[in-house]
């Protein structure tokens, strides 16, 4: 028994020895990084926003060579809250839904352990698959996540766009594996770096609680004294199942460097822009504009708001018609002002530096074809991903690896000296070194 467990140490010894060779190799290929600005958009396909006349200002910078450009770049699945989860975790630690937090609950048990997925199913899941429509236990421990197949016929299919379809989450699947129940923010507290999760119209006060809100009034306001006005009333502009941070545990119940507290708006003293004005900016900055501004959209927000009317159709199929103009053009000039915002900080020419403009998903429209064979193949999940650094001598690279969420978390955890995590440790996933300018 003792010579079996140190041949068992000594073998685990080896494989970390492994890994770490590995982290070294991959953080090699990607240049230091001192900040990186996450910019995130949402529900667009690739084949939505590029050439797109009402996103011109994106178009100008790729099209000028001013940014890196990946064309073969993927989302995992669907929906946006699972997107985020693997941007930042290298997993969708059990959700496939866009439900919000149980926060702070003790007696709950987090999906990666109870292996229950976490849904926003009305269909019939696989023989097997466990799924509860409840709000998420705040994610911690060790598990497994939820498999993502490639194509879905089961979650989020109603009331879908194709709901005579099944639902394409991406071009391939990905089995559930072990996963470890932290983010990128865990990893960089624990290196001594810094995070903020930069989320525009979030209200005044505690973040806690907080699922959506217009910047005013959120799902805690008493309405009391606000009549005739009711909840309904709010355009849900923030959304927590875009502030993926907000859904762990460490977080909720943290302190100081890694918690609750690193979650702030755009505006105020401890704000996006006025920590752009100072230059005290975190290692990762998180930046998610608000639902009107990120090319989203809200049912009962003004026309530059709405959502895509080929979408709430469902007569889109992945190209530019059927999209809602005004929301585009919002989107792009949101872009804009936020690029134009860092680079003017004192931040962006101090050290080495990057700018990653990505979008979460797309719109459910990457059909394979439909059933009577009128509609193209589409972009299954393709998305725009690009990449500005300060430092780079060669620009306008336009890639056409393939790369997927989990690429872009490897990349950005190489690039600040951070071991992969999760499914970015997985050996088909590859690192963005020439969108970052390695070698």
């Amino acid at each position: 028994m003792i010579r079996r467990a140190a041949i068992l140490c000594l073998f685990v010894a080896a494989m970390v020895t492994t890994v770490r060779a590995q982290d070294r190799d991959v953080a090699k290929s990607i240049p230091h990084l001192d900040h990186v600005f996450v910019i995130m958009m949402e529900n667009h396909g690739y084949q939505q926003v590029i050439g797109n006349p009402n996103e011109p200002y994106l178009n100008s910078l790729i099209a000028s060579g001013k940014v890196n450009l990946a064309t073969n770049y993927f989302a995992i699945g669907h929906p946006s809250l699972t997107n985020y989860l693997e941007i930042v975790g290298g997993s969708n630690f059990g959700v496939r839904s866009d439900n919000a937090p149980n926060w702070g609950s003790t007696s709950c048990s987090p999906n990666i352990v109870s292996g229950i997925v976490n849904a926003d199913s009305a269909g019939t899941p696989p023989s097997g698959v466990q799924i509860e429509t409840s709000t998420v236990c705040p994610i911690a421990g060790t598990g497994k996540d939820a498999d993502t197949p490639a194509v879905d016929n089961w979650n989020e299919i109603t009331p879908g766009v194709f709901n005579y379809l099944a639902d394409i989450d991406g071009v391939k699947s990905v089995p559930a594996a072990s996963t470890v129940g932290q983010s990128i923010a865990d990893q960089l507290v624990a290196a001594g770096l810094s995070w903020k999760s930069y989320q525009e119209d979030l209200p005044l006060g505690p973040v806690f609680g907080v699922n959506f809100s217009n910047g005013t009034a959120s799902n805690l306001t008493d309405f009391t004294n606000l009549a005739p006005l009711t909840s309904a009333n709010v355009v849900q502009a923030y959304a927590v199942k875009h502030n993926p941070f907000a859904y762990f545990k460490s977080v909720q119940e943290g302190q100081g460097d890694n918690s609750l507290n690193n979650i702030v708006g755009f505006d105020g003293q401890r704000g996006l822009f006025a920590d752009l004005a100072s230059g005290n900016v975190p290692s990762l900055a998180f930046i998610a504009p608000s639902q009107c501004n990120d090319q989203h959209g809200r049912g009962n927000g003004d026309a530059f708001c709405a959502f895509d009317p080929g979408v709430t159709s469902g007569s889109t199929v992945g190209t530019q018609a059927g999209l809602n103009p005004g929301l585009i053009q919002q989107g792009d000039v949101t872009i804009q002002r936020l690029v134009e915002s860092v680079k003017a900080s004192p931040a962006w020419r101090d050290g080495r530096n990057a700018i990653v403009i990505v979008w979460d998903e797309n719109d459910y429209s990457g059909i394979s074809a439909a059933p009577n064979g009128l509609f193209p193949p589409q972009n299954q999940n393709q998305v725009v991903l690009t990449v500005e650094t300060n430092r780079d001598n060669e620009r306008g690279v336009q890639s056409g690896k393939y790369y997927n969420s989990y690429s872009l978390l490897k990349s950005i955890e190489a690039g600040l000296g951070l071991p992969c995590l999760n499914h970015a440790c997985d050996s088909n996933v590859a690192v963005m070194s020439d969108l970052f300018g390695g070698r």
